[in-house]
């Protein structure tokens, strides 16, 4: 469940020095922003950012960009990093809906995007706003590089297959996929989500997919 009206969520995110408030304007800039040329990683729904913050401190030469559309949500993200004692230089926040998200990224920008836990988006006639839809995918192949990747993982079945058949209608093709990531050759790396210890505490399996072109 989302979390709704957090007092002072917005004036905390427009003053964060993790947040950028006007993405558009760095498209197609966002090495130079970061000032080194390490290929950047996304997250599109970071939630409340345990995975991506993991990965930062973990890969200090790749850049992170966490991407999340509710300020309620993302406001959490920046308490856990306000709360550490030293500066993740390696990672932006921010706050936007991934529908436009091409308006933000350029051409050959990103070098991989991670995809956790995305709203199913259960009914029929939504089917065009799941992450993993062909729309998405369209518009991930005009800015991922030509080597990238995305890495998907839910703990839904029915989004983990729709996912799987909208992949094999385009031209991206599927490895590593599991339909029990914890139990499988992929687990030794795998960094949790918030949803992922919650959903696997109770023996539920996660499912796990990498497409690429």
């Amino acid at each position: 469940m989302r979390l709704r009206n957090v007092k002072g969520a917005r004036e905390t995110i427009a003053s964060s020095k993790y947040v950028i408030n006007k993405p558009e304007d760095l498209k197609g800039k966002w090495n130079k922003y970061f000032k080194n040329d390490n290929p950047i990683h996304i997250e599109i729904g970071m939630g409340k950012g345990q995975f991506i913050i993991e990965l930062a401190q973990r890969n200090p030469n790749i850049n992170y960009i966490g991407i999340e559309k509710f300020s309620s949500v993302l406001v959490r993200a920046i308490e856990k990093l306000d709360e550490r004692e030293d500066e993740i230089s390696n990672l932006l926040l921010i706050r936007f809906d991934a529908e436009y998200i091409n308006n933000i990224f350029e051409e050959d920008e990103i070098e991989r995007i991670y995809l956790n836990f995305s709203d199913p988006w259960p009914k029929a006639r939504h089917a065009k706003r799941r992450l993993t839809s062909k729309e998405f995918l369209g518009r991930y192949d005009k800015f991922l590089t030509r080597s990238g990747e995305i890495i998907f993982k839910t703990d839904n079945k029915s989004l983990f297959d729709f996912s799987l058949e909208e992949i094999k209608e385009t031209d991206w093709k599927l490895r590593n996929v599991t339909y029990d990531l914890h139990n499988s050759e992929f687990a030794k790396d795998n960094v949790l989500t918030e949803y992922e210890e919650k959903f696997s505490s109770m023996g539920k399996p996660i499912y796990r997919l990498v497409a690429y072109r």
